[in-house]
């Protein structure tokens, strides 16, 4: 594929140069029982190039399906690469996912085997696989049917010699996207899209040998599977990868990782437990202090094992402002980016390392060979090699989002004179009062999200005369309860009171309410990349809502209203 004069090598074909170049040179770091296996760029191709042949003696064909539901670990990159050098095309599903969803997905895409691996809960998703589905397990304790082991495979098939040629318009993945409304979409993303973003990704950040990444957010989500997965291969840097929940602070500190990738529920996490050890007050007071600034400082991103790294990059969601400031007054620059599935997650937009702009999420000039607009209605629409070939199977909704060649993001934007986007909201996730003015609901989140107390917020209100929001407290606020109760009603309040003052009049908050449940993609409140799916959300708390419609009550604890 040429743009631009340059021209760009499949994801295979990298594979193979660094295995001339360096057979012997360590790729993937897996920690099994807290000790690191460690694979080299030569034995991930042998074990692919045995799995593909494995795949192929199991019947599958050139064009094939094959999905993959397992956690983070060093066999999901060689399946990755084995259903490749198959000619066969990846389904990744959730690691979290229900089984209603995993059985739509495998009949949507008409997968024909599908590859377990590392999974919590395995069990509850099992009813959700087909039983004409071929299934392969990875060699780690899976919970549930499994009818061939990974290592009898690799044992029992020799390692494929071919080396397929995949045209740039070949079909290489279908990633379904966690839409927050309706079934998952099938984005089909070609050689050519994933090369092209792969190759000047891992150029301009830039990505090389020296590089380590620590994979862990779900690899079936196109932002960890193009960041860490895509930049690793064609920089060929070291990526370990996350034994468990448990050993993620040691694993973290075993890598100190170089570029690190996070979604903003982990910066958050962070931030709390900083806080815990070192109160704001504190904290505030020793960085005015010269002399311990810089201590303090170090101190602080060698406790995180963030250390050693050199771009860390938010994405997936947006990151609340005041969360961005805070991490900057402690040395750390996050680089917020942004993209979607449909886009492979290659830009339009990334604050570069040095060249931050906090509140935006980066300039469109950093990644090359995109083109961004801003329609007449406000919306963001971009354009480059990065885009998807179009939604599986409905050519409807693909000429609803792309348009002309350009994708319609659904996300209302704006470009400042040095080329950097500010994200304003979401084109549907507008609200309208009973007043009949309109509310964005992400600009209310992201003041409020100052709030250390606060874990996730949803703002509503469409029929109420202004509007209201539902929180769930953070795990130290909940752990404060009922103690601390008013403590926190009033430190909720005042900044709600603090953020009204910047407020036009119609999107003044009325109402606070404090949930009790966690809202998880498990029940349903969350997608599996952690977005709130605001009709449900506003579901399941509507009657609540509509109790205090007319009520001078202005903070309610669900708590007591049972």
């Amino acid at each position: 594929m040429t743009n631009n004069n340059a021209v760009y090598l499949t994801p295979l074909e990298k594979v193979q140069n660094w295995v001339k170049a360096s057979p012997n040179s360590v790729f993937l770091r897996q920690p099994i029982d807290g000790e690191y296996k460690e694979f080299t760029w030569k034995e991930v191709d042998d074990q692919a190039r045995r799995m593909a042949s494995a795949l192929l003696g199991l019947g599958l064909e050139k064009g094939d399906r094959v999905a993959i539901l397992a956690k983070n670990s060093a066999e999901w990159f060689i399946t990755d690469y084995a259903i490749q050098l198959a000619s066969l095309i990846s389904v990744p599903l959730y690691p979290m996912q229900s089984p209603e969803s995993i059985e739509y997905v495998i009949n949507h895409s008409e997968s024909k085997a599908i590859i377990i691996g590392k999974l919590d809960g395995a069990k509850d998703m099992e009813s959700g696989i087909p039983a004409n589905v071929i299934r392969i397990g990875m060699p780690y304790p899976i919970d549930m049917q499994i009818e061939h082991q990974w290592g009898n495979l690799l044992a029992k098939y020799e390692p494929t010699t071919a080396q397929p040629v995949h045209g740039m318009d070949d079909l290489m993945t279908l990633i379904y996207t966690s839409g927050t409304t309706g079934n998952p979409k099938g984005v089909m993303h070609t050689y050519g899209s994933f090369s092209f973003g792969a190759q000047n990704a891992a150029d301009t950040l830039p990505v090389g040998r020296q590089d380590r990444f620590l994979s862990f957010l779900p690899l079936s989500h196109i932002a960890e599977r193009f960041m860490v997965l895509g930049c690793s291969t064609y920089g060929g840097a070291t990526v370990t990868f996350v034994e468990s929940l448990d050993t993620f602070a040691q694993n973290l500190q075993d890598t100190l990782p170089t570029v690190f990738f996070a979604v903003p529920r982990l910066w958050k996490k962070f931030q709390q437990q900083i806080s815990a050890k070192m109160p704001e007050e504190k904290l505030n007071k020793l960085l005015r202090v010269p002399l311990l600034n810089r201590i303090v400082r170090c101190k602080i991103k060698k406790a995180l094992g963030l250390n050693k790294a050199r771009i860390v990059v938010s994405g997936a969601s947006p990151i609340a402002k005041s969360l961005l400031e805070w991490y900057a007054k402690i040395g750390i620059d996050i680089n917020e980016g942004y993209g979607m599935t449909e886009n492979l997650a290659y830009g339009p937009a990334i604050n570069m390392p040095g060249a931050v702009k906090i509140g935006s999420v980066g300039s469109i000039k950093s990644l090359p060979h995109n083109e961004v607009r801003i329609t007449e209605e406000g919306e963001i629409i971009v354009r480059s090699p990065s885009l998807m070939k179009g939604y599986y199977l409905e050519p409807e909704k693909t000429a609803e989002t792309i348009i002309d060649g350009w994708l319609h993001t659904g996300d209302r934007g704006e470009i400042d004179s040095d080329g950097y986007l500010t994200i304003t909201g979401r084109v549907k996730d507008v609200f309208k009062t009973s007043k009949g003015k309109f509310v964005q609901p992400n600009k209310l989140e992201g003041l409020l999200h100052r709030n250390t107390n606060i874990e996730q917020i949803c703002v509503a209100g469409s029929g109420h005369s202004q509007p209201i929001v539902l929180i769930e407290l953070t795990e130290d606020a909940k752990s404060r309860l009922p103690e601390a109760a008013q403590e926190i009603e009033d430190d909720i309040m005042k900044t709600a009171m603090s953020v009204n003052k910047e407020l036009e009049h119609h999107e003044i908050i009325d109402r606070i309410f404090v949930v009790d449940d966690v809202w998880t993609p498990e029940n349903g409140m969350l997608t599996p990349t952690m977005k709130i799916k605001r009709n449900e959300v506003e579901k399941k708390y509507g009657p609540l809502c509509d109790k205090f419609r007319e009520s001078k009550v202005r903070f309610v604890w669900e708590s007591q209203q049972s």
